[in-house]
């Protein structure tokens, strides 16, 4: 049984990104933009990137970190 202050949230769809893609890849199909193929994927791949950048940054604060304090 659930207590009354319990408050559940169902994030659910498509997202701002996923909705870009499905828009850039419809124009790309029906021949409204030419663009590459990796400027309408660009919405699902650039995210991605993003976060291994920003992985890869604090990985190597925590490496510097851990480098300097040996020292």
């Amino acid at each position: 049984m659930r207590k009354k202050d319990d408050i559940t949230f169902n994030c659910s769809g498509i997202g701002l990104g996923g909705l870009l893609a499905v828009v850039f890849i419809t124009l790309r199909l029906t021949g409204y933009i030419d663009w590459s193929w990796w400027w309408v994927l660009a919405p699902i791949w650039i995210p991605w990137v993003m976060v291994l950048i920003v992985s890869a940054i604090t990985g190597f604060f925590f490496l510097m970190a851990k480098w300097t304090r040996k020292f």
